[in-house]
């Protein structure tokens, strides 16, 4: 099954974003790498697929045809005939380069044995979501990272302030309260944390444990703006930053040295310099580090005279 989205934008986007995970064991998951990241860079995709033993995880980019041919690919190995996906377009090409990794797991909780697909949540339909999280019986939690929640988040969403999902268990751990209301909600940005983060949550007993199906992207795609209970942007992981309603690329820039998302109002602030710092890792960054990074920052320009994209940059 593939979610797919047309975009009125999409004639002027040439590139084709697809976002996919799926748990699944794989043993063979190391022999994948290879064949994967070939056919990837003969078709002209970048972007990053993670596998492990429980599965896939990735989001790639680059010409509809490349796009299709590994989804086809992928979709042909018996692990992943259902493997799911979901489209968005970029005016550019939103990464440098094509990186297939084996990894411990697809999504780093670093709790042993929590397998989602033995144990897991309800999903929840994103025409669905909105009364779920305003039943007063729901507790919603976002299972993203502080960096993504401060530009995006839904109405009355609990943020935990997490710095990487490793956090995400102790927070549990360390908040009995969650047990006050019957219902629990999760979301993350396109599924797989929140799908993870249910099965930790049954196996911690907790009975009613729900998450957004498609994440933040699929709501943000099918439920209309007026309609909405998600204020802000979402925080994607390539070149784009952020995505709005519709899934239309949003405004946000990334400091390439702490890689937070700023937005136009802090670009113009007293502790930004591009590629340098921002407002939110000027006091915690070092004269040595900012030095680095203007050297860095220096070699990037040079590359862009020349026509050439700066690995760095």
């Amino acid at each position: 099954m593939t979610d797919t989205l047309t975009q009125p934008t999409s004639a002027t986007s040439p590139f084709l974003v697809a976002a996919l995970y799926h748990f699944v064991s794989v043993p063979r998951f190391d022999s994948l790498r290879e064949p994967l990241q070939a056919l990837c860079e003969e078709n002209g995709v970048k972007g990053t697929l993670l596998l492990a033993h429980e599965g896939i995880n990735g989001t790639l980019a680059g010409p509809d045809a490349g796009i299709q041919t590994v989804l086809a690919y992928l979709r042909a190995q018996p692990e992943f005939s259902a493997l799911e996906h979901k489209e968005s377009r970029a005016s550019k090409m939103p990464f440098v380069r094509m990186k297939v990794k084996l990894k411990k797991e697809i999504v780093t909780m670093g709790v042993e044995n929590i397998d989602p697909n033995k144990v897991v949540g309800t999903y929840v339909a994103p025409q669905d979501w909105n009364a779920l999280i305003s039943d007063p019986d729901t507790i919603v939690i976002d299972t993203r990272n502080d960096y993504e929640t401060a530009i995006g988040i839904f109405r009355g969403a609990v943020d935990p302030k997490t710095k990487t999902f490793r956090e995400f268990p102790d927070w549990v751990r360390d908040n009995t309260g969650l047990h006050n209301k019957p219902k629990i909600a999760m979301y993350c940005t396109g599924g797989i944390r929140c799908e993870k983060a249910t099965a930790f949550m049954k196996e911690q007993g907790f009975d009613e444990v729900y998450h957004l199906k498609g994440g933040i992207l699929k709501y943000l795609e099918e439920i209309p703006q007026e309609e909405s209970l998600w204020d802000g942007a979402c925080f994607v992981f390539d070149e784009r930053v952020s995505v709005e309603h519709g899934l239309k690329e949003g405004e946000h820039r990334l400091c390439h040295a702490c890689r937070n998302p700023i937005t136009a109002e802090e670009i113009t602030s007293p502790y930004h310099e591009e590629g340098v710092s921002c407002s939110n890792c000027y006091h915690t960054r070092s004269e040595d580090d900012r030095l680095r990074y203007r050297q860095r920052q220096h070699q990037i320009a040079l590359a862009k005279k020349r026509g050439q994209k700066h690995i760095g940059g």
